[in-house]
């Protein structure tokens, strides 16, 4: 029998969950850099929440995927980001 490669069909809508510490240009320093890999994202594909207390914020961006490897290197750019602490 044989494996497929990824269980998603592309091209889709894919949403990526980022976390990280406040930051005045958090949002637009992740979108540059999604942009590297994906284009096409803008800035309303990002949306972002606070911390209760300010210290962190939660992004989700959301970009149409073309393929496997493309995501994989979208979340490799995000994981290695300054700005980032978590990728899921």
């Amino acid at each position: 029998m044989e494996q497929k490669e990824s269980l998603l069909v592309f091209p889709c809508r894919f949403p990526l969950k980022v976390m990280g510490e406040s930051h005045p240009e958090f949002s637009e320093r992740l979108l540059y850099a999604v942009q590297e890999h994906a284009p096409q994202t803008v800035a309303e594909d990002v949306t972002l929440k606070l911390s209760s207390k300010g210290n962190f914020v939660s992004a989700t961006i959301t970009i149409t995927a073309q393929s496997k490897e493309q995501l994989d290197n979208v979340y490799l750019t995000l994981t290695s980001h300054p700005l980032v602490k978590v990728v899921f």
